[in-house]
């Protein structure tokens, strides 16, 4: 996103230069207006917190303060005395992070609103581009691996257990064994989804035509989950290949497809719609993650549907573990799709009101270099 400074008598020059100057910042920087809302982040903000503006803004930025939080007292000074401000040693719980400790700067910029700049300290176990979705999924890589190793093998002797009191139980007996064979299936498949999270491999990334993943991934979905809907695509047909792994793509865009199809029936008037749309967004960028080189100008993948929309209550903690309003969801499809875009180099973020919810993913493009390689 292009970060936009808002100043009393900015020239066009000026104004352009601060810009790009709040944007490029290293160190994570936001404007919170006269309101108390969040109308502008830059890029590390974005990354040290795993989100962009669309997820941050949500809500007034000041009321989602604890009480007596240091943010709110630093933004209060510079207000009141008209000038920059700093304070060490602030302890920042925002977003879902867990609390950790910054040096704060707040300066007024003349218009009710102030530029907030953190300085993250070192070694307190938080990293740009670790935001509340990766720490969260950090927590559930450990208990993924634990599940496995620990309760994989009991649930095996106890599904043969089960089946054996089944074939030589009494007639009214038997559904009673079914059902904890049933049950004990149902924890594996658990078991076995959050296993997919303990793995730490990078991708393996290709060059690769966003448009076969996405027509393989509407085929799917229109022989099963979105049987019924009104499909419809649109496609920029001058997209350059994504650098991205086959097998990951069709998980992230198959498993959003589901939920949006999901979502538009529903609505239980047999009128539910979803659209896969592709786009090139220019100027937009994407920080990188470790262990892979910067990427810019990102390829834009948006799946919409017209179902009822992402409950509120939701909506701030949608991309983190066992979050869901599905009434046998395990509230992992979306932390596991988080993961795997962020794998990527990507960012993934949405935007939901009753009748339209837009799921929107951000994927570097490949270069020259990774097209002839």
């Amino acid at each position: 996103m292009t970060g936009q400074i808002r100043t009393q008598t900015p020239g066009p020059d000026i104004g352009i230069l601060k810009a790009a100057a709040f944007d490029l910042s290293p160190d994570p920087s936001m404007v919170v207006d006269s309101e108390g809302a969040l109308v502008a982040v830059n890029e590390a903000a974005e990354a040290l917190f795993g989100q962009g503006l669309g997820l941050l803004a949500r809500g007034r930025f000041r009321a989602a303060l604890p009480p007596g939080s240091a943010l709110v007292s630093l933004l209060n000074r510079a207000l009141e005395e008209d000038a920059r401000v700093r304070e060490r040693g602030v302890q920042i719980n925002l977003f879902g992070l867990p609390p950790f400790e910054a040096d704060g700067a707040a300066a007024p910029l003349g218009d009710g609103s102030v530029l907030l700049t953190l300085s993250v300290k070192a070694g307190l176990g938080v990293e740009r581009g670790v935001g509340p979705e990766a720490a969260g999924l950090r927590s559930v890589v450990g208990l993924g691996r634990m599940l496995a190793h620990e309760i994989k093998n009991p649930l095996a002797g106890i599904r043969g257990a089960a089946q054996l009191l089944k074939s030589g139980a009494k007639a009214e007996d038997a559904p009673l064994a079914q059902l904890i064979v049933d049950e004990t299936d149902r924890v594996r498949r658990l078991v076995e989804r959050m296993e997919a999270f303990s793995d730490d491999h990078l991708p393996s990334l290709t060059p690769i035509n966003i448009h076969q993943i996405l027509d393989r991934v509407r085929a799917l979905a229109a022989n099963g989950v979105a049987d019924g809907l009104t499909l419809r695509e649109q496609y920029d047909p001058s997209l350059p290949p994504v650098l991205g792994d086959e097998d990951q793509l069709i998980q992230i865009f198959l498993n959003l497809v589901k939920n949006a199809a999901e979502a538009a029936h529903s609505r239980g008037d047999g009128r539910g719609e979803l659209s896969i749309t592709t786009a090139f967004r220019h100027g937009v960028r994407v920080r990188a993650t470790k262990g892979q080189p910067p990427r810019g100008a990102p390829l834009e993948v948006r799946i919409v549907d017209n179902g009822p929309g992402v409950p509120a209550h939701l909506r701030e903690h949608l991309f983190q573990p066992f979050v869901t309003s599905k009434v046998n969801g395990a509230g992992l499809g979306l932390a596991l799709v988080a993961k795997l875009v962020a794998g990527h180099g990507g960012l993934i973020d949405f935007e939901s009101e009753p009748g339209r919810t837009v799921f929107r993913v951000l994927l570097p493009i490949a270069t020259e270099e990774d097209v002839s390689a």
